[in-house]
């Protein structure tokens, strides 16, 4: 009878323990902690110098780049070595590295009266690579929404869904913040947390310039009282001030060295450009760190963030899904995300 009871005591320790680690796991992975609703933001955005978006167009079909078509009939995007002088006298790198990027196509075009958007596709590193350079005229259109409007751990939606929710004309995936319990969250000029990652996080300011800040070195209450209007902690920093920030074999905590990925780059006033890669299937291998970094840079892109990548990169344009997001490489779907970035279209 003994026997039998200790026996029986450990099957129901053991049936307790494994309740008690299942709800542990999906309390922290999948269950919804709503904990504050999004709210109009208490920053008003502003810029120095605002360029018209059809002076800033101007600038950009001046900027020395041209368009050369190879024997397949694609067009590639020869890069050249020239710089262009803002109004404000202060110079702006453009495409700066001698190289060629094969398969630069257009895919999607969109203007109003404050935003240009061109889209393109490349082919670069066996994979595909979808860019899309914005100009807007304000700083402010460069917005970030998270999934059902809430802020909180585990909750998300897609970043098609939330993109169509805020009337959005470009939109990727963010930093997905839900899926951790630290880093700092500030959007539209609203702090949701300020526990610190210990990482370097992006910090797009009021003007729209971008800063990279250790988020051990100062508190998300410093960033929003000195002008910040999105903070985004994952990363890590791929281009600061035209260099590449990482290694060749720098990566994400324990992810594959080929992923698809996602990033945001700071061309210059006012100008950024949105990248999403496919990967992890035979028609797309995906980018390292560092070919992404190498990539921005050949873009002329002067300072760049990584974002959540994996199956959870996906870039939407004008409703529609423009890579092929994908987790295990055998099905293409989205992956539910906490947040995305956006550029609003004109209702």
């Amino acid at each position: 009878m003994k026997k039998l009871n200790k026996k029986g005591l450990g099957v129901l320790y053991g049936v307790l323990l494994f309740s008690f680690s299942t709800y542990a796991l999906l309390d922290t992975f999948v269950i919804p902690h709503p904990m504050q609703s999004v709210m109009a933001s208490n920053v008003v955005a502003e810029t120095g110098i605002k360029e018209s978006v059809e002076a800033a167009i101007e600038e950009k079909l001046n900027a020395g780049t041209s368009t050369t078509e190879n024997v397949t009939g694609e067009t590639s995007l020869t890069l050249g070595s020239t710089a262009t002088e803002s109004a404000d006298g202060t110079s702006s790198a453009t495409l700066t590295n001698m190289a060629t990027v094969e398969g630069g196509t257009v895919i999607g075009e969109y203007s109003d009266s404050n935003t240009s958007i061109t889209l393109k596709q490349y082919r670069a590193y066996d994979s595909n690579i979808y860019v899309a350079d914005v100009t807007v005229s304000d700083a402010s259109a460069l917005k970030t929404a998270l999934a059902n409007n809430t802020y909180g751990r585990n909750i998300t939606d897609t970043t098609s869904n939330m993109a169509e929710d805020n009337n959005a004309v470009l939109a990727i995936n963010g930093d997905y913040y839900g899926a951790r319990q630290s880093g700092y969250v500030i959007r539209n000029g609203n702090l949701y947390r300020n526990t610190s990652g210990n990482r370097d996080a992006l910090v797009i300011k009021q003007n729209g310039e971008f800063e990279f800040v250790s988020e051990g070195e100062t508190s998300a209450e410093e960033l929003l009282q000195n002008g910040a209007y999105q903070v985004l902690s994952f990363g890590p920093v791929l281009l600061k001030d035209g260099e590449i920030s990482v290694g060749e074999n720098d990566e994400v905590g324990m992810a594959m060295a080929s992923n698809p990925r996602t990033a945001i780059g700071y061309l210059g006033n006012n100008h950024y450009v949105f990248v999403v890669s496919d990967g992890r299937t035979s028609e797309s291998a995906g980018l390292s760190l560092y070919e992404l970094a190498s990539f921005m840079k050949e873009l002329g892109v002067a300072d760049a963030y990584n974002l959540d990548g994996g199956g959870s990169s996906t870039m939407v344009f004008k409703g529609e899904i423009i890579n092929n997001p994908t987790t295990n490489g055998h099905s293409n779907q989205e992956r539910s995300v906490s947040d995305i970035v956006y550029i609003g279209g004109t209702n």
